[in-house]
C-alpha cells in the first residue's frame, strides 16, 4: 500500500499560500486554472522526487520526504553562508 507522507500531502495549501503571496507582492493575478496548473507541477515534481528517493534507498516515503526536506534546508543555510 502506498502512503503519501503527511507533510507532502499537506504541502498543497502551503504552496497555494505562497502563490497568493507572490501575486500580492508583484501585483499579479493568476486565473484559477493557472494556479492549479502551477500547483500540479510543484506537487507532481515533489512526489516524484520523494518516490524516487524512497525506491532508490529502500526507504519509507515519509523518511525519503524528510531527508529531502532537511537536505534542502541545509543547502539553503550553506548557500546563505550561515554554516
Amino acid at each position: 500500500m502506498l502512503q503519501i507522507p503527511d507533510f507532502l500531502a499537506n504541502a498543497g495549501w502551503v504552496t497555494c499560500s505562497y502563490f497568493e503571496q507572490v501575486q500580492s507582492n508583484m501585483n499579479y493575478y493568476w486565473a484559477k486554472d493557472e494556479v492549479l496548473g502551477k500547483l500540479d507541477v510543484k506537487m507532481t515534481t515533489a512526489y516524484l522526487a520523494v518516490s524516487e528517493m524512497a525506491r532508490k534507498r529502500n526507504l519509507y516515503m515519509r523518511d525519503a520526504a524528510y531527508i529531502i526536506a532537511v537536505d534542502r534546508v541545509a543547502r539553503a543555510c550553506h548557500d546563505r553562508g550561515w554554516v
